[in-house]
């Protein structure tokens, strides 16, 4: 999407969820969900070449989502969603897309076409316990993708089992190629204890995958693990990783901790969790990141999580 076409969009969406949201919403003809996700961390950082202090957005987010009730027991949905970045772009290059949608709903489960997560990448779940953050698992390991040119297609649960698979349409002379995973469970963790999930990719973004994941929660202990290895098509190099996590509701706090390997790079986080109010969190880090034939990184972090 062009970027200033996105600003604009921005613009005209807080315009009207600011000044006239009822309009808006009746000019939609059912009621939307105008939501966001505020996140910002000063973190003192030493990636190799001295140390220095940083204010970074976390993948901050914008977004309106909403559905209609059609016949035949249909639903058509949608999302549009942008990062925008509250630290360090101004402009246009603030504003980027993410998950952009439209799709239909009914008994025989849910298709969408637009730009989306792969089913690897929502396979995942809540495992990693440092989502967005200097631990995020995308700094590690392959098959954090979010392409356009998307066909995703989710299935009725049966027996809290889930199918989910995404057609990416080739581009010109490109290969269309897919992602596809089998879940069991529930990945919020909330109607059920457990969560299971096999995934796999085939030539998306240049790599094949395969992903196994659990997570169980045992009173106040959330602990999972996951296995991942790739292969990059160009020239066959393949590698094996690994992912502990584990979090720990001590009365208002949750405490963190994730350990993250691919073959010999590593990656090692611990954190704390105060929620201010249900919307509100005050969060600290600190993660180390220690790859082959490059400098050993380490980050602490203070930041501020606002949602909407």
């Amino acid at each position: 999407m062009d970027k200033k076409y996105s600003f604009s969009v921005i613009r005209r969406l807080a315009y009207a969820a600011g000044l006239s949201l009822p309009a808006f919403s009746n000019a939609l003809a059912e009621p939307f969900t105008f939501y966001g996700k505020l996140n910002l961390s000063y973190q003192y950082a030493d990636e190799g070449e001295g140390n220095f202090s940083d204010l970074k957005s976390n993948s901050s987010r914008l977004g309106v989502k909403g559905e209609l009730a059609l016949q035949d027991d249909l639903t058509a949905f949608y999302l549009l969603e942008w990062q925008v970045d509250l630290a360090d772009l101004s402009g246009d290059d603030n504003i980027t897309s993410r998950n952009q949608y439209v799709g239909l709903l009914g008994n025989w489960g849910e298709i969408s076409l637009g730009r989306q997560d792969t089913a690897l990448k929502m396979a995942q779940g809540k495992l990693d316990q440092f989502n967005d953050l200097e631990g995020d698992i995308k700094n590690l390991w392959r098959g954090e993708n979010r392409p356009g040119d998307t066909m995703t297609y989710r299935s009725p649960k049966w027996q809290d089992l889930q199918f989910t698979g995404t057609f990416i349409a080739g581009e010109k002379d490109g290969p269309s190629t897919y992602s596809a995973s089998i879940a069991y469970g529930d990945a919020g963790l909330k109607s059920l204890p457990w969560y299971l999930v096999v995934a796999n990719d085939s030539n998306v973004a240049g790599y094949d995958i395969q992903r196994l994941g659990g997570q169980y929660k045992l009173d106040d202990w959330v602990v999972g693990a996951m296995a991942q290895r790739q292969k990059r098509e160009s020239d066959g190099d393949s590698r094996n990783g690994w992912l502990l996590s584990s979090a720990y509701t001590l009365q208002q706090l949750t405490l963190k901790m994730q350990y993250q390997e691919l073959e010999q790079d590593w990656s090692l986080s611990a954190g704390v969790d105060y929620p201010l109010a249900k919307q509100v969190k005050l969060y600290a880090f600190l993660t180390r990141q220690d790859k082959q034939e490059l400098p050993d990184k380490d980050w602490l972090g203070l930041g501020l999580e606002f949602r909407f």
